[in-house]
């Protein structure tokens, strides 16, 4: 290859990488790679419009399937339950964990858990709508607006209703910012107390298992404004591994803790109704990228 060719190749890649850069905004610091073939396990699982963000902070590598999906901005849906809980217990709205709030009668048949008095723990599991609501009015728009533009969420707009902003379509976020948002929560870097994050984290894990993963996360699933339903997971997967240092190591400990930080969100038809069905696979092709990323690149 001629320098000149070599040099006309150089230019005209620059712009492509300078674009990606500018679109992944919480990922300028890392390598970025991309992975088309990710594509087939949204296809196996018949999710035609998907997209997934994948954060190794071991490797200080980011990667990523369809761009366009992983930087549009989408509603925030449930899982603007994470700041809600961090803006509550920061507040002292909420006085910790086990802080409970009545059932004030906005009941769900679909949701019977949610129709009763539950702990903040309780109603983070189950993403109880009226706990969250009254959270929201609580803490109240002008204060809540305050940790939105401190934290930078989104594109920070609550709109006419503080108990509404993360369903009605006015709070909107992108998967690549949701990513910067863990990320930062992950290393105690949010505008909050240690406590706070630290709390917010706890309520996150959702599963453990004895070979040392563990996943935290937020799901979120609401109704867009392209007659869509628009499925989230954000969050990130913990593996402590027990390794054998050499005798004059500098590192003392037996432990190694590998964290992957994930945003994922995917749109079906808003005619779709089967949400067990779409609940599980929303989870399942999670694992199935990061079991695949974890597979492919050894530590």
């Amino acid at each position: 290859m001629t320098s000149t060719t070599h040099n006309i190749k150089h230019s005209l890649l620059l712009p492509i990488f300078a674009t990606l850069l500018l679109a992944l905004a919480s990922c300028k610091d890392a390598r970025i790679h991309q992975h088309p073939e990710w594509a087939k396990y949204y296809q196996d699982a018949g999710i035609a419009n998907a997209g997934i963000i994948l954060r190794d902070q071991a490797h200080d590598a980011v990667h990523y399937y369809n761009l366009a999906q992983d930087t549009a901005h989408q509603l925030p849906a449930s899982t603007f339950k994470i700041m809600l809980s961090l803006a509550g217990l920061e507040l002292g709205v909420l006085k910790d964990d086990k802080f409970i709030i009545p059932f004030y009668g906005d009941s769900s048949s679909s949701h019977p858990e949610w129709n009763q008095d539950l702990t903040l723990r309780q109603a983070f599991e189950y993403s109880s709508e009226p706990y969250f609501k009254e959270l929201a009015r609580r803490i109240g728009k002008e204060r809540l607006q305050h940790f939105l533009d401190t934290v930078q969420y989104g594109n920070k707009t609550i709109g006419d209703s503080v108990a509404t902003c993360w369903t009605d379509n006015s709070l909107l976020i992108s998967a690549d910012e949701q990513l910067g948002f863990i990320r930062k929560l992950y290393f105690d870097q949010l505008p909050f107390t240690d406590r706070t994050q630290r709390i917010v984290r706890s309520l996150m894990l959702r599963s453990s298992s004895p070979d040392g993963l563990k996943y935290y996360y937020k799901t979120g699933w609401g109704h867009n404004t392209q007659q869509q339903q628009v499925l989230w997971i954000v969050g990130y997967l913990e593996h402590q591994v027990k390794v054998t240092e050499a005798p004059k190591s500098m590192n003392k400990s037996d432990e190694r803790n590998y964290v992957y930080f994930f945003a994922q969100s995917f749109a079906i038809p808003s005619t779709e109704t089967n949400s067990q069905a779409w609940a599980a696979k929303r989870l399942t092709v999670l694992q199935q990228v990061l079991q695949d990323y974890r597979a492919n690149n050894s530590r």
